[in-house]
């Protein structure tokens, strides 16, 4: 799906995504992709559906349920890191992800999801985000992939997740024509994020800014 960057960047993301990388350079081990890919949901080297393809339910902290139709499904990568808080982080993120999915799937930026798991600026663009697929009329279908997912926290309240997107096996699909964009997959595909999550008084790990970067080389294959 190669519309564009699944997170509209805004005019300051040369500085956010400095401040972003600054963030994410240390932390989680050796690995020289430490800043390149990422997303949300198993352990492991396999792909698994985590809280999110159809629906998720709601937990002690009031979580809303997140849904997606039949025809559309993200799949996350590297969930379980063994830290506990770093897993809480990552699956905030992943659901942070379904809610502007499922917002785009509803034709509203007022979903109970979207501003749950947003606020600050990666809320704004957001909402940006979601009301050009409105304007247009258009909606997705097929999978998307979150992969190589790092997370480093920063102090009790602050994290930053890294993480990269293909699209390759998504299409944009218009609501009144529904005619399927199938474009080839390109090096377009692939998507990297640099986001920063808060923890609020309710627990939940609010991405509160994000930065993307379609057809980084770190993504691709």
């Amino acid at each position: 799906m190669t519309r564009r960057s699944r997170l509209l960047t805004t005019a300051t993301a040369g500085v956010a995504a400095a401040l972003l990388l600054a963030g994410c350079g240390g932390g989680d081990g050796g690995s020289s992709k430490s800043n390149d890919k990422i997303a949300g949901a198993d352990t492991g080297a396999s792909a698994s559906a985590s809280p999110s393809a159809s629906a998720t339910s709601a937990d002690t902290a009031g979580r809303p349920k997140i849904t997606f139709p039949s025809d559309a499904k993200n799949v996350f990568e590297d969930a379980k890191t063994g830290d506990a808080t770093k897993d809480a982080v990552l699956a905030d993120s992943a659901l942070g992800v379904n809610s502007v999915d499922e917002a785009i799937f509803k034709g509203s930026t007022g979903t109970k999801a979207l501003g749950f798991y947003h606020s600050g600026k990666a809320l704004e663009s957001s909402i940006t985000y979601v009301q050009g697929f409105i304007d247009d009329s258009d909606t997705w279908i097929g999978e998307i992939r979150f992969f190589d997912r790092k997370v480093t926290l920063s102090g009790a309240k602050q994290a930053y997740v890294t993480y990269c997107s293909d699209e390759s096996k998504a299409f944009v699909k218009n609501k009144k024509t529904k005619k399927v964009d199938r474009n080839s997959a390109t090096s377009n595909s692939y998507v990297l994020y640099h986001t920063v999550l808060t923890k609020n008084a309710d627990g939940v790990w609010q991405t509160t800014d994000i930065v993307s970067n379609r057809g980084d080389k770190a993504c691709q294959p």
